[in-house]
C-alpha cells in the first residue's frame, strides 16, 4: 500500500489480498494466476456499493477471514433482510435533545419492564457490538412499533426475537439524532407485554484513544426499571482499570464513579432496580 488514508479502504491494497488468497485457495481455472489489478472493478464496484455478486461477497469473506457471526450477517444483508438496517449520522445530542427528542416523537406508546445491555470490546479497544433484550409494556392500544433513537457516527441494527423487521432508512429528529422505528412481531394492546432482542455493531473511525471509544453509556429521559449492564473485553485487550459512572446528561461530565473489577469472563456487570433522568455506564483506561 503506497498510501493509507484515515476511514478510508486502499482499494489496491484490498485487490493484493484478495489476489494473494485466489493464489492459495483457486477457485477455478486461471485464479492461480490473477494479478491484483484484474480485481480492480470487482472490489471498487463492492466498495462503492454498485455491485456485489454472490461469488465476490464469498471471495471476500474467505480472503479477509470474517468470523461465522460476521459472514451470517453479510449474507443477510446481501439477501436484502429487512431484520437488519444500517444506519448512519453524527455522534452528540445537544443539551435541548430531550424536549426535541419528546416532541418529534410524540405522546410515548410504551414503557420499560426491563432491558439488559451486553456489550462487547474487541480486540482494537473499541466497542465492538451490543445484544439488548427488552421487555416493553403498551402503554397505548395498537402499538406495533417502537422508535429505536441513535446518535452515533455509523452503526448497524438488527432485530430478532419479538421483532418483525425494520421500518426503513433512519429519519433525523433533531440535529444530529436519529430514529428508526423496530416493527413487533405482534401487535399489543394496553397492558400487554413483549421481549424484543436486537444487535447493534459500531464502526469507530477515529482514535481508539478518543475517550468517547473508551466508555459505553445508556442515557434514560424518563423512568427504567430493572436496568442490567454488562460489558465484556476481548482477553487480547483487557482494560488497566474500568469505572461504573453516572454522567451529568449526555454532553456533561461525570458527576459519580466507582472503580470496578473484571470477573473471571473479563467482564464488568452491574444491574439497577430502577434509573430515571440518567446517563450510565462503563468507562475504562488502557
Amino acid at each position: 500500500m503506497v498510501r493509507a488514508r484515515s476511514g478510508e479502504v486502499n482499494q489496491l491494497a484490498a485487490c493484493e489480498v484478495l489476489a494473494r488468497h485466489l493464489w492459495s485457495c483457486p477457485r477455478g481455472p486461471g485464479d492461480a494466476d490473477v494479478l491484483p489489478h484484474q480485481l480492480k472493478d470487482t472490489v471498487s464496484r463492492a466498495l462503492t456499493g454498485r455491485l456485489l455478486s454472490r461469488s465476490a461477497l464469498s471471495l471476500f469473506i474467505d480472503a479477509f477471514g470474517f468470523s461465522d457471526h460476521e459472514a451470517d450477517r453479510l449474507w443477510r444483508l446481501w439477501e436484502g433482510t429487512g431484520l437488519i438496517s444500517v444506519l448512519s449520522g453524527p455522534r452528540a445530542m445537544g443539551s435541548d435533545a430531550e424536549q426535541e427528542v419528546a416532541a418529534a416523537l410524540g405522546p410515548r406508546r410504551h414503557q420499560t419492564v426491563s432491558l439488559h445491555d451486553h456489550v462487547h470490546v474487541g480486540s482494537d479497544g473499541r466497542p465492538e457490538r451490543a445484544r439488548t433484550l427488552q421487555v416493553i409494556e403498551a402503554i397505548a392500544q395498537h402499538l406495533d412499533r417502537i422508535p429505536f433513537l441513535h446518535d452515533t457516527n455509523s452503526l448497524t441494527l438488527e432485530v430478532g426475537q419479538g421483532c418483525k423487521g425494520l421500518s426503513g432508512y433512519p429519519y433525523e429528529i433533531r440535529r444530529d439524532v436519529f430514529a428508526t422505528d423496530i416493527l413487533l412481531a405482534k401487535v399489543l394492546a394496553v397492558g400487554e407485554t413483549t421481549t424484543l432482542e436486537y444487535w447493534t455493531t459500531y464502526a469507530y473511525p477515529g482514535d481508539p484513544l478518543d475517550p468517547h471509544e473508551r466508555e459505553y453509556r445508556r442515557a434514560v429521559m424518563g423512568r427504567m426499571e430493572n436496568f442490567d449492564m454488562r460489558v465484556e473485553f476481548h482477553p487480547e485487550k483487557l482494560p488497566a482499570s474500568i469505572w461504573w459512572a453516572s454522567w451529568n446528561g449526555v454532553e456533561g461530565e461525570v458527576i459519580e464513579q466507582e472503580k470496578v473489577a473484571l470477573d473471571s469472563q473479563n467482564s464488568a456487570h452491574r444491574y439497577l432496580r430502577f434509573i430515571e433522568k440518567t446517563v450510565v455506564g462503563f468507562y475504562w483506561s488502557w
